[in-house]
């Protein structure tokens, strides 16, 4: 046999090798992920947080202080 095929032979058993290893870093992975929902701990909490509520005048306040940023930026704009 050839040097180039001795090469891809080895190069083929490296893959094969590598293969078996992402299987099983991939079943790794899937027991780990059955074992924390089972637990109801998951990783994915920032997807199942509570939808937050603001008040009227929460809101009321945010709007007028954008309305006094956009004012600001028009004065400004008029200055210049």
């Amino acid at each position: 046999m050839t040097n180039i095929a001795k090469a891809i032979d080895r190069l083929r058993e490296e893959r094969r090798d590598a293969q078996n290893q992402v299987q099983k870093l991939g079943e790794a992975i899937s027991v780990l992920e059955r074992l924390t929902r089972g637990t109801g701990a998951t990783v994915h909490t920032a997807a199942h947080r509570a939808k937050r509520v603001l008040s009227a005048a929460g809101r009321r306040r945010i709007s007028l202080a954008q309305k006094a940023r956009w004012a600001k930026i028009r004065q400004m704009k008029k200055a210049a």
